[in-house]
């Protein structure tokens, strides 16, 4: 994995480099270490999982969360930070997980655990290939946002794109699994790709809101919520 650590102070990146270590001994993990949202988003690096300080002098975590969720959508966040009162806000840039100071270890390794396990599902995800018949091309499962109908036809998309052809949805949804949910007759979205929800809309990354079946609003939190705390893997 391709892990970052942002802390301003450089004995916490340490203690972060050394934990991880510790839990991942046998792992080829590649670990960069930065001082400031800034040099992390100036770098432009691609990472799996980022460990990131919410309190930190100049551009603050939740600042460079947002704008490195805009450049990598994908990767993990983690808040490591003294202070629970931006869980909520973690909760908007979604965040894979959030960590109190002083670091506990056994707490500290599960997480970190947990992480591994959704970078290696996410990465089995983008190898899963969706054929278009009418594009005579495939498409990675893990780069759909959400599945649009629109009558005959289904708008897919993406974050660079939207393809256009004649489908089902009841089709794609079968073809797609478990990482995508049906909340809306219309609507078929990746939960890899929800920055928040409410009691009638789904929020996704890059800025699009889709409909939740008012009636679906409960099934649909329970499959998320397991969703989150299971590696990506749904039970319902």
């Amino acid at each position: 994995m391709h892990i970052a650590v942002v802390d301003d102070e450089a004995i916490v990146c340490e203690q972060i480099k050394t934990l991880i270590q510790k839990a991942l001994p046998d792992q080829d993990s590649e670990i960069a270490l930065y001082t400031s949202g800034r040099s992390l988003l100036k770098e432009g690096r691609h990472f799996d999982l980022v460990y990131l300080d919410i309190q930190m002098e100049g551009i603050d975590g939740m600042e460079t969360a947002r704008a490195f969720r805009k450049a990598q959508p994908d990767a993990l966040l983690i808040f490591v930070t003294g202070a629970k009162e931006y869980a909520l806000e973690a909760f908007d840039v979604s965040a894979f997980h959030y960590l109190l100071k002083p670091l506990e270890e056994v707490k500290f390794t599960q997480v970190l655990e947990e992480a591994q396990r959704e970078v290696k599902r996410r990465r089995s995800s983008r190898q899963e290939r969706l054929f278009l018949r009418a594009k005579n091309k495939t498409i990675a499962q893990g780069d759909i946002v959400y599945i649009e109908s629109r009558g005959k036809k289904v708008d897919i998309h993406t974050l660079k794109e939207t393809f256009t052809i004649y489908g089902s949805m009841n089709e794609l949804e079968a073809q797609l699994g478990e990482s995508f949910y049906r909340c809306h007759r219309g609507y078929l979205v990746n939960m890899a790709f929800i920055t928040q929800y409410g009691p009638d809309s789904i929020m996704l990354t890059g800025g699009a809101t889709v409909y939740l079946t008012k009636k679906k609003h409960g099934e649909f939190v329970k499959t998320y919520m397991w969703y989150l705390q299971n590696g990506g893997v749904s039970s319902v």
